[in-house]
């Protein structure tokens, strides 16, 4: 049940009637979130409908006992189980296969043919995002965080609340669980923000499958393909996954506030980025600071930040796919932002970088953003080999057609979408209150704005990251 359908808005609809209108008090209401949630869950699989539940149940008692427990090495254990235990889950499904596939490519290497049977698991939809989020739950109770929460509906019904729940933004316990233990209320100026983003989000949407063609031309295409229509697919898919994405957090972000329910950010203009540092704090904001916080500061080591930073992105990449291409993607931010770190230490290159001349800043800017784009090369190439191709493509000249005029519209088309959907971002991070002060230009913009994802949308296209 996607966002941008019909059956979700009907589905949405009749969901408010029932929340509003109908189960007033906290209990019936969290019993209410609950049931949509899983409902919601399983249209996509409701095979996978015990796995989720059977998660939260298993992690709740966990925090209970750890935060019941009399010793360090009882909570230690507890707390383990609970790594193993959602860990262990996530490996099964989503990287056995890879793992089992990629020891017989070693061995047919060296010499040894062979052929290891595979699982061939189905990938539950969201398991990525809500197995990090339950994680958490139980690792902040033993770091003393936050103390175990009794209500086990209340924590399975925030582990599963639907707006969130199959492509983030990955949530702390504390960040949600406190809202579903109070049940806030909605508010009219929380309301309208909500309306704001869930257009904006559609918007974006609509743009990035839009953009879903040049980059299929670059990446998938037999056919040669010009040095421009090269760097236009790579530019497009910048467009399109960020589009995809971000509006997907808007949608969840405008959904959860129309319920009452606060959300953090996940995006703040990550191609305004001056450096691969800066680029993590604005890309996927949930992700980056969860693996800050539960693998890369835990990790320690004051003289290992280079091994840290290493190892923090690797299992970055690894989390977004079980594919060699992933890992290398994540391997490659590793390098940048170690790299990042070391010339920021040294006296000439610390220097500029705290410098604020415009002309400095477009210099680091250029820098990353053509790194950026490097980096997605690899994350959405279906092989090495393709994505060294594309690399190639964008750095050659020779022996490619020309590319006509055409192919330069398509270029400006797509710089065109990728600049307006940071100015949409850029306004509703920085201006969105004086639009939602003018009613009349307001329910103007979200009119018009809904009417041209309705005229022009696919609303069969799935999200990108729903495959994570």
């Amino acid at each position: 049940m996607l966002f941008n359908t019909p059956i979700f808005f009907w589905f949405f609809v009749i969901f408010l009637l029932f929340y509003g209108f109908i189960f007033l008090q906290r209990t019936p209401r969290l019993y209410l979130i609950l049931v949509a949630s899983l409902v919601f869950y399983g249209t996509w699989n409701y095979k996978f409908i015990p796995l989720l539940v059977g998660s939260a149940v298993a992690d709740y008692y966990l925090a209970l006992a750890i935060g019941s427990a009399q010793t360090q090495r009882a909570k230690k254990w507890f707390v383990s189980l609970s790594v193993m235990m959602n860990l262990g889950i996530l490996a099964l499904f989503k990287y056995a296969d890879f793992a089992l596939n990629s020891v017989a490519e070693l061995l047919q290497a060296i010499g040894y043919s062979v052929s290891l049977p595979t699982l061939s698991w189905v990938l539950p939809v969201g398991i990525s995002f809500y197995t990090f989020q339950s994680l958490s739950y139980t690792i902040d109770v033993y770091r003393g965080d936050m103390q175990p929460r009794k209500g086990l509906v209340a924590f399975t019904a925030a582990l599963s609340f639907f707006p969130q729940l199959v492509a983030g933004p990955i949530l702390r316990a504390r960040q949600i669980l406190p809202q579903f233990h109070r049940l806030p209320l909605p508010t009219w100026i929380n309301a309208k923000h909500g309306f704001l983003l869930i257009t904006v989000g559609l918007i974006k949407k609509t743009a990035a499958d839009l953009l879903a063609a040049p980059a299929a031309l670059a990446f998938d295409s037999d056919a040669s393909v010009s040095l421009l229509e090269t760097w236009t697919g790579v530019l497009a898919f910048a467009g399109q996954i960020y589009g995809d994405f971000s509006g997907y957090s808007d949608m969840a972000i405008g959904l959860a506030l129309l319920l009452g329910f606060q959300i953090p950010l996940n995006f703040r203009l990550p191609y305004f980025a001056l450096s691969p540092v800066d680029f993590w704090r604005r890309w996927h904001i949930s992700l980056s600071t969860w693996l800050r916080d539960y693998l890369y500061i835990p990790l320690g080591g004051k003289y290992s930040r280079y091994r840290n930073i290493m190892i923090t992105m690797l299992l970055g990449g690894l989390w977004h796919g079980a594919a060699w291409t992933f890992v290398l993607w994540g391997a490659f931010h590793g390098v940048i932002i170690a790299a990042t770190h070391y010339l920021s230490s040294l006296r000439l290159f610390g220097t500029l970088v705290q410098s604020r001349a415009w002309w400095w800043r477009l210099i680091k800017w250029a820098i990353t953003f053509y790194l950026v784009l490097l980096g997605w090369v690899l994350f959405r190439a279906t092989s090495l080999d393709s994505a060294l191709d594309v690399l190639l493509d964008m750095h050659t000249v020779t022996g490619l057609p020309e590319s006509g005029v055409a192919a330069m519209s398509i270029m400006l088309l797509t710089v065109g979408a990728l600049a307006g959907m940071h100015l949409l971002d850029y306004f509703v991070i920085n201006k969105a209150a004086k639009l939602e002060n003018k009613p009349w230009l307001f329910w103007l913009f979200l009119i018009v704005g809904q009417a041209i994802c309705l005229m022009i949308g696919e609303p069969s296209s799935e999200f990108i990251y729903f495959q994570f």
